[in-house]
């Protein structure tokens, strides 16, 4: 039993050879660190890492790590340089073959080494005595953040005591505990409904929310953040699994609707104008802001990596503006990504779920939901696994609501034979594409607010630029180089920032069953690979422009180090335009059970409920029929805040 995790894991994600085999592709792929005054990867401790990964939640992480750990360790057996396994090679031999693989630019190799890095800097920066070196503390002293009043016991159940069948009853079941979830549970209990919600994950209390970026992505991210969408631009997406969803684990951006968006879809589908009128959004919105006490990041907890940004965009006469957080009392300890330690992220657990228990919802959280139980006509239900293995049932009396996420949702209807309309289809999203840059003076980017600052000038073509923060360990993944050419880098790990752009992209995926479990397909377009290309360009510029010595792209075919606003010019000229070249993450996904009028082009209709199923409703991003092209969680919270409505004024309820 795992003296972290407090529950064994399923099974090893590597047996005995193979963590062996995985440990010397890190040491090499780290390259000889003790060089560098570091400590030499063969002497650190590397239980911690391999406890974490047995843990990491979702069925396909490990076999798919076991599958890579095999293709890189096998691979110089075709090279005939080498000719043995990666394991039966010299240090020096290990090293020149990570070299050589780095000179490669196909896909496959590409993805490879990548994982291995992060992998290998998880393994490495787990090491206390790696730690160490790094300053850990927040920037500010803590006031005292709270959720509103006397603590309250969010769990009505735990899945994990949950040995053998039961059976629950509800007048509206919620599916998902994010912010679409917990705004509809909170304002149908408001109105006197019983509500039960409904949470694949667990619950993680502050003190529970460790700095390490490993241990937190096995406890509180899908698949160990691994997950991956397949097209033409392979790239991961990131999902929490905790009770409050991703919230617990983003940024705690926050945005309002654009007028404009909302314009655009009622005027595409003029039935949409009752659900959707901006002054009804704009109150919604008004509502939330006020509750979650959103307001810009203040400079005493922005930190070097969110005021450099902002010097960039000054520079570049570019308008920029702090971020608008949902947080109260933040330090700055740079942790939003792992949960916060001081409970000043004011996420659904800290807010919206609190409300929703005080007044009567019961929240279910280790409960698997795996289908909607429903007559053809009407939904009945719902029922699932508990995290102990034993299936479970929950009656509606009046209904379903499912907000899973734009890749939950449409798994959910289509494994439960609900599959009218375009479910699944017409998948949108915001790839993000990164930038490391180096500079002179110290950045601590794991310090600071976790994402403080945003560049908006760049909006028109589709780009918003954000400073981001992250634990030391992913820190380290985003520095650039293999073997020996980043060993001599790590040592200066502090001067070191990594800035994203979001595109607002014109590219549309699909979410489809296979074998019963979600595949994620997305297909960017080439005016997307462009917008990758002006994204880069332009963060580029901004580090060069904020002071940084060395700007390093990432784009694969095109120089590796930029030094001048000259040599990112010729970028934004010259670099690629096919999206294979960009190593992006799926950040921001909607439209996989659209909301419309027309019953063969969407999903649900104007009032959220689906066209042929009776009580059952879609209150999360899935009913969007468009990206944004900003942070959607307010966005979110506000659809599903007016979705309630519409759910509460079909059962007879009077307006509030």
């Amino acid at each position: 039993m795992s003296a972290r995790f407090g529950e064994p894991p399923r099974r090893a994600a590597l047996g005995p050879r193979e963590r062996r085999w995985a440990e010397a592709l890190f040491e090499a792929v780290l390259g000889p660190v003790e060089e560098h005054g570091l400590p030499a990867f063969a002497q650190i401790d590397a239980a911690g890492f391999h406890d974490a990964i047995d843990h990491a939640p979702g069925p396909l992480f490990a076999p798919g790590l076991r599958a890579m750990v095999r293709l890189a360790t096998f691979a110089p057996l075709a090279d005939p340089r080498f000719g043995k396994p990666f394991y039966a090679l010299d240090r020096a031999a290990r090293l020149r073959f990570v070299d050589a693989m780095a000179q490669r630019h196909d896909l496959v190799t590409r993805q490879v080494l990548s994982t291995l890095k992060i992998l290998a800097t998880f393994a490495y920066y787990e090491d206390p005595a790696v730690r160490a070196r790094s300053r850990p503390g927040p920037l500010a002293p803590s006031s005292a953040p709270s959720s509103g009043g006397e603590p309250v016991e969010l769990v009505h159940v735990d899945g994990r005591e949950v040995r053998s069948h039961r059976s629950f009853d509800a007048d509206v079941v919620v599916v998902g505990s994010g912010p679409a979830g917990a705004t509809v549970a909170r304002a149908l209990a408001a109105r006197g409904l019983d509500v039960v919600v409904l949470e694949e994950g667990l619950h993680a209390r502050p003190e529970q929310f460790v700095r390490s970026g490993l241990l937190s992505m096995a406890r509180l991210y899908r698949e160990m953040g691994t997950s991956m969408a397949l097209g033409n631009a392979p790239m991961p997406y990131l999902q929490g699994v905790a009770l409050g969803g991703t919230s617990v684990i983003n940024g705690a951006i926050c945005w309002r609707f654009s007028e404009e968006t909302l314009r655009a879809w009622i005027a595409r589908d003029p039935g949409l104008a009752r659900a959707l009128d901006p002054a009804r959004v704009a109150a919604h919105e008004d509502a939330i802001w006020a509750r979650l006490g959103i307001a810009p990041t203040e400079d005493r907890v922005a930190g070097p990596k969110n005021l450099l940004l902002a010097r960039g965009a000054a520079a570049l006469s570019l308008a920029s503006r702090p971020i608008a957080r949902n947080v109260e009392g933040c330090v700055g300890s740079g942790r939003c990504l792992q949960g916060c330690p001081h409970g000043a992220k004011l996420s659904m657990d800290r807010s919206f779920l609190v409300d929703a228990v005080r007044d009567g919802a019961r929240i279910l959280a280790g409960m698997r939901v795996d289908r909607v139980l429903h007559d053809g006509r009407r939904a009945i239900g719902v029922a699932g696994t508990s995290a102990a293995g034993a299936r479970f049932d929950v009656v509606a009396r009046r209904a379903v609501v499912l907000a899973a996420s734009a890749i939950g949702t449409p798994a959910l209807l289509l494994a439960s034979g609900v599959a009218h309309g375009p479910v699944g289809r017409h998948l949108s999203a915001h790839p993000g594409v990164s930038v490391t840059g180096r500079f002179a003076e110290a950045v601590d980017n794991h310090l600071g607010a976790t994402q403080g600052h945003e560049v908006i000038g760049l909006r028109g073509e589709g780009l918003k630029i954000e400073a981001l923060g992250f634990d030391l360990s992913i820190l380290a993944s985003r520095v650039p180089g293999y073997g020996r050419t980043f060993a001599g880098r790590l040592p200066a790990l502090d001067r070191f920032a990594v800035w994203g752009a979001a595109l607002r992209a014109e590219g549309e995926g699909q979410v489809r069953l296979v074998g019963g479990r979600a595949q994620v397909l997305y297909w960017l377009k080439r005016a997307d690979a462009a917008r990758a290309r002006r994204a880069v360009q332009a963060m580029g510029e901004l580090m060069l422009e904020a002071g940084a010595t060395e700007v390093y792209p990432g784009v694969a075919g095109f120089d590796a180090v930029a030094r001048d606003r000259a040599a990112m010019a010729r970028f934004g000229r010259e670099g690629p335009l096919s999206p294979a070249a960009y190593a992006m993450s799926m950040t921001h996904l909607f439209g996989t059970a659209r909301m419309g009028s027309d019953p063969a082009a969407s999903v649900v209709g104007p009032g959220f409920e689906h066209h042929r199923v009776r009580g059952l409703f879609v209150a999360d991003s899935s009913v969007f029929p468009s990206n944004l092209g900003v942070n959607p969680q307010v966005p979110i919270m506000t659809v599903a805040s007016i979705c309630a409505e519409q759910l509460a004024a079909s059962l007879g309820l009077p307006r509030r």
